[in-house]
C-alpha cells in the first residue's frame, strides 16, 4: 500500500473504529500538542505526511519559489511534491539532510569541546589540563565581561567583573599563561568573543608562533558572530558597518594564511537564550550567514575560497525531536542557499558545519541537579541531528561558573552517549521516521518564510536597524513565559512538582582574590616591561589602517598581530578603534 489513497483509507478506518473508541475510554490530556515553539504536533505521522496527493500538490515542504530584492530567485528551488529520494537523500550527499559524512560517528565521534574559563589564566589553564586528562578532544574558551567589551582588568569600567564568566586575558603575556603547555598543534581551540574578536585571535596565534606552532597549522575558532550581538546578546562596541568590515577582515586573513581556522562561528545559539523559537533562531541565523558571504563577496573573495571554513553553532534545547529537526532542516537550506543563490561549485563550501551547546537558558535554580537529566535529553539530540562537536552545560551553571566536577560530569555525560547507547552505530538513525521527516519539513517551510521576508527588507543588516528580529524575539520569548506562568508549560521543579523547602546544598565555584591579584600583577609587569616605541608603533599603525575604507589593502589583521607581539593591551587596540569608529548604542524600541 504505497499510494495516499490507499494509506488516507486505512487512516480513516482507524479514526472511525480504534481511535473513537480509545478517546471515550481517556480523552487526551489537553486539546492542542505543540513544540516548545508553538508548532502544532498531529497525533499521528506515516506516508500520507510524505505522498503526494492525487492533485499533483505538494505534502512535504511546499510552495512557490519566491524572488528576493534583488530580483534574482531567492535559492531554495520549487516547491515541488517532497520526495524522498531527492529531499531525504542519502548521508554525505546532497541535500545533506542526513549529514555530511557517508559514515556519520562510525569513523569519527564529535568533538567534545567544553566550555571552560574563569579568573585568572593559570585557573583557566588548570582546568584545561583536567579536562584534556579526562578525555576531553577540544579547548573552548570562555572569556570575561571586561574581555567581551575590549576592556583591560583595571579600567574603571572593567571594576567587579573579573573572572565571573570567563577568564581575563588583557595583553598577550595572559595568553601566553593561558595556553602554557596545552598541544595547539594537536587540539582545535574554540574561542567565544565578537567585538574584539580579531585583537583576541591576533594574540592567539602570536603565542603559539611563539612556542613554534606556525599559524598555518592551527586549527580552531572564534565566534566573531557580530550581528547577532545586535539581535540578542547585546556585546557589541562599534557600529553594523565598522563591525562588519572587522568581521570580512578575519574572514579574508584566515582564507590567505590559515587555512585550518574558522573564522567565523555564525550562531544562533545566543538567540535562542534570548527567548526565540526553534524556527527563528535557524532562520536569523541562516540570514546573518547570508550577510557574511555576501560581504566577503563584496571584498572580492571567491565563495569556494571562504565558504568551505563558515561554521554555525546552534543551541539544542528540550523539545527532543523538534531540535533534531532543526538541525536536519538547517543542513538542506544551507546546500540551497549556497548551490542556487552563490553558485558554490566546491562541495565544501555547501555543508552546514556546527557545534551545538545545551541549553542554558533550561537550566534551573530550583532543583539543579534535575538539569543533569535536561542536559543528556538535549545532548542527545544533538547527536541525532549530526552535530560536529558539542558543549553539555553543567548542572550548577544557573547558579555559578561551574565547579571541577560539575564539568567533569558534563563531560561524562557526552561521553556515555557516544560509549553505551549505541546511537553511533548507524548513521542518522531518526532518518525516515515519519514524524521526524513531517516535523523537518515544516521547519524548513517556516525558515523560508522568515528569510522571504528578510530578502524583502533589504536584507539581515538592515532588518537588524529596523528592529525586525529584535521583535519577533521578544515576542516569543513573552509568549513564552506567559505560557509558564500561566502553567501551560510545564517546568519541573518550577511550575510543576516545586519543592518549597528546598535548601541548596551544591558547592558553588569562586574567583578568589588572589586570582584577582595575580592578574593585575602580570598587566603591570607587561606595561613596565615591554617596548613603549614598539607599542606606539604599532597602535599609531592601527589607527591608520583603521581610518581608511576597508578592502584587501587595508586589512586590520596585520595591525592586531604586531600590537600584540608588542604587548599593547586589549584596552589599547579597542580605544583607538572606538576612537575611529566610534561606540555603539542601541535604538530605543518602540
Amino acid at each position: 500500500m504505497s499510494d495516499r489513497s490507499g494509506w488516507e483509507a486505512r487512516r480513516r478506518a482507524w479514526v472511525a473504529e480504534r481511535l473513537r473508541t480509545a478517546l471515550e475510554r481517556a480523552p487526551e490530556r489537553r486539546a492542542r500538542f505543540s513544540t516548545i515553539s508553538d508548532v502544532e504536533i498531529e497525533r499521528l505521522y506515516g506516508p500520507w505526511d510524505w505522498l503526494s496527493r492525487p492533485d499533483g500538490g505538494p505534502a512535504g515542504a511546499g510552495g512557490p519559489t519566491a524572488v528576493d530584492h534583488h530580483g534574482d530567485p531567492l535559492a531554495r528551488g520549487r516547491w515541488d511534491a517532497f520526495d524522498p529520494a531527492r529531499d531525504i537523500g542519502l548521508p554525505g550527499e546532497p541535500p545533506y539532510t542526513r549529514g555530511i559524512h557517508p559514515t556519520g560517528y562510525r569513523s569519527r565521534l564529535w568533538t567534545m569541546r567544553m566550555f571552560a574559563g574563569f579568573g585568572a589564566a593559570e585557573d583557566t589553564n588548570a582546568r584545561f589540563r583536567q579536562l584534556l586528562a579526562a578525555g576531553q578532544t577540544g579547548l573552548s574558551i570562555a572569556y570575561d565581561m571586561p574581555t567581551l567589551y575590549g576592556y583591560d582588568t583595571d579600567d574603571p569600567e572593567a571594576e567587579g567583573e573579573f573572572g565571573t564568566c570567563g577568564v581575563a586575558v588583557s595583553s598577550l603575556a595572559d595568553m601566553e599563561v593561558l595556553l602554557d603547555g596545552l598541544p595547539l598543534d594537536r587540539v582545535s581551540t574554540s574561542m567565544t568573543i565578537n567585538s574584539p574578536a580579531a585583537p583576541i585571535w591576533a594574540m592567539y596565534i602570536v603565542a603559539a608562533e611563539k612556542r613554534g606552532v606556525p599559524r598555518a597549522v592551527l586549527e580552531g575558532t572564534i565566534q566573531n558572530d557580530i550581528l547577532k550581538e545586535f539581535i540578542a546578546q547585546k556585546e557589541f562596541l562599534f557600529p553594523p558597518q565598522p563591525s562588519m568590515r572587522l568581521v570580512t577582515d578575519t574572514i579574508e586573513f584566515g582564507t590567505r594564511e590559515m587555512p585550518r581556522w574558522n573564522t567565523i562561528s555564525i550562531s544562533g545559539y545566543h538567540i535562542r537564550e534570548a527567548g526565540s523559537t526553534a524556527v527563528q533562531e535557524l532562520a536569523f541565523t541562516i540570514a546573518d550567514g547570508m550577510a557574511y558571504v555576501e560581504d566577503a563577496l563584496r571584498r572580492g573573495l571567491r565563495v569556494d575560497d571562504f565558504a568551505p571554513r563558515l561554521s554555525f553553532f546552534f543551541n539544542a534545547h528540550s523539545d527532543f525531536f523538534e531540535e533534531i529537526a532543526k538541525f536536519r532542516a538547517a543542513r538542506r537550506i544551507w546546500w540551497k542557499l549556497m548551490t542556487e543563490r552563490y553558485r558554490a561549485e566546491n562541495e565544501r563550501s555547501t555543508w552546514l558545519r556546527f557545534h551545538t551547546q545545551t541549553a542554558g537558558v533550561s537550566l534551573t535554580a530550583q532543583q539543579p541537579l534535575n538539569n543533569l537529566t535536561r542536559v543528556a535529553i538535549q545532548a542527545l539530540a544533538a547527536v541525532l541531528g549530526g552535530t560536529q562537536s558539542l558543549h553539555t552545560d553543567a548542572y550548577d551553571e544557573a547558579w555559578a561558573v561551574p565547579s571541577a566536577e560539575a564539568a567533569l560530569l558534563a563531560l561524562r555525560q557526552q561521553q556515555v552517549i557516544a560509549e553505551e547507547t549505541g546511537v553511533v552505530n548507524t548513521v542518522d538513525p531518526l532518518g525516515g521516521s515519519w514524524f521526524v521527516e513531517a516535523l523537518t519539513n515544516e521547519t524548513e517551510r517556516a525558515v523560508w518564510r522568515y528569510l522571504d521576508e528578510i530578502d524583502r527588507r533589504g536584507g539581515m543588516v538592515r532588518a537588524i536597524s529596523e528592529g525586525y528580529p529584535q521583535r519577533e524575539i521578544a515576542d516569543a520569548a513573552y509568549r513564552f513565559q506567559r505560557e509558564v506562568d500561566a502553567g501551560e508549560r510545564s517546568i519541573v521543579g518550577v511550575n510543576r512538582y516545586a519543592d518549597p523547602d528546598e535548601v541548596l546544598a551544591i558547592p558553588l565555584l569562586e574567583v578568589s582574590e588572589t586570582s584577582l591579584r595575580a592578574h593585575l600583577a602580570r598587566l603591570e609587569r607587561t606595561r613596565r616591561e615591554r617596548d613603549p616605541e614598539a607599542v606606539a608603533v604599532a597602535l599609531a599603525g592601527l589607527r591608520e589602517a583603521a581610518t581608511r575604507p576597508g578592502s584587501s589593502a587595508t586589512n586590520l589583521m596585520p595591525h592586531f598581530i604586531r600590537c600584540a607581539a608588542a604587548y599593547a593591551t586589549l584596552g589599547e587596540q579597542c580605544r583607538v578603534l572606538r576612537e575611529v569608529f566610534g561606540e555603539y548604542r542601541e535604538p530605543v524600541a518602540v
